[in-house]
């Protein structure tokens, strides 16, 4: 007799997240060098940018990922101790998640998934994908935040795969990704794992045609940001009088995404009651992309409490998931 399929959801978002919206972007604007936080571009245009992005020849680092996951997935779950939960930070329709959910109940040992993403209609609707593609599955999904809401992660579900795909960890500097990883550190007991996925370093024209295509989607998707500017906070950036850059920093081996005014200008940000200025050639950095090697993914780890116990790769190379625990466990 199949076991009972069941759906539970909590929602957790941000009461009030278009405060949070005035305050990242007024910070930025007001820094040196002006920055403004990716997550600004994923409205629903941008979203949809995005998934034309990762369709891209030029960008590989999607379907690299997804090949791993399809070709070694049951050996990820081998080597992770045939966890009966799955948590997937950022797990939106949970696409690629599917090689691991199948891999776990191939050898028997899948019971919970837990989604966590900031889109409860996505959230919901793979929900009952995933009930239907796999009987029995019980899922505890979280609509949250969840760099400010981690410790929502439930602890009961031991022993755990917490996955963290796409390379996002790479969107965080230094200081950000170390602290973000200790507080997995902090959630995590000895029988659970964390898959993270990491772009690995690679020669410069390659990474940067990655985020600059000659077709120029990566170029909107960027810009973007200023249109989701415009409508949420009254400004009136013209994206025509700014320029997509995309160079890779070798010295911080990581990809510095950048909107260059192309001309002297000043934007007025109504609901902010702020003026900005622009100088020409002035850059604003819009996101960055930290590029790894093992070695340096280890020294990472250790500094957040942590220790890697499993590498994968695919067959270029281009791209790694790799396995941590808890030190010894």
């Amino acid at each position: 007799m199949e076991s009972e399929t069941t759906i539970e959801i909590e929602v957790h978002l941000d009461a009030d997240a278009a405060a949070t919206m005035r305050s990242d972007v007024r910070r930025g604007l007001l820094a040196a060098p002006k920055e403004l936080s990716p997550k600004y571009f994923y409205d629903e245009r941008g979203s949809q940018l995005f998934e034309q992005i990762t369709e891209l020849e030029e960008y590989y680092p999607t379907r690299t990922e997804r090949e791993i996951l399809a070709e070694r997935s049951r050996e990820i779950v081998a080597a992770a101790g045939c966890p009966a939960t799955l948590v997937e930070l950022g797990s939106g329709s949970a696409a690629k998640t599917r090689h691991l959910l199948s891999a776990m109940e191939a050898v028997g040992c899948l019971r919970t998934y837990v989604p966590v993403d900031i889109s409860e209609e996505i959230t919901h609707s793979t929900a009952a994908c995933l009930v239907e593609e796999y009987p029995g599955l019980a899922i505890q999904g979280l609509v949250c935040d969840f760099e400010r809401d981690l410790e929502r992660i439930p602890a009961d579900l031991e022993p755990r795969l917490i996955a963290f795909l796409g390379g996002t960890v790479g969107n965080l500097y230094p200081d950000q990704r170390r602290d973000f990883l200790a507080r997995l550190a902090a959630l995590m007991e000895s029988g659970d794992r964390l898959l993270l996925g990491t772009d690995l370093v690679k020669e410069r024209d390659r990474l940067e045609l990655a985020y600059d295509d000659p077709a120029g989607v990566t170029a909107e998707f960027n810009k973007n940001v200023l249109t989701v500017l415009n409508r949420e906070l009254g400004a009136n950036f013209d994206p025509d009088l700014f320029a997509h850059v995309a160079r890779y920093d070798s010295g911080e081996a990581r990809m510095d995404i950048r909107l260059r005014s192309l001309a002297e200008q000043t934007v007025s940000l109504d609901v902010l009651d702020l003026e900005v200025e622009f100088a020409a050639g002035e850059e604003m950095r819009t996101e960055i992309s930290a590029k790894f090697t093992r070695d340096r993914l280890e020294a990472v780890y250790a500094e957040a409490g942590l220790e890697l116990r499993g590498w994968f790769t695919d067959a270029a190379g281009d791209y790694a998931l790799s396995l941590v625990s808890l030190p010894g466990s």
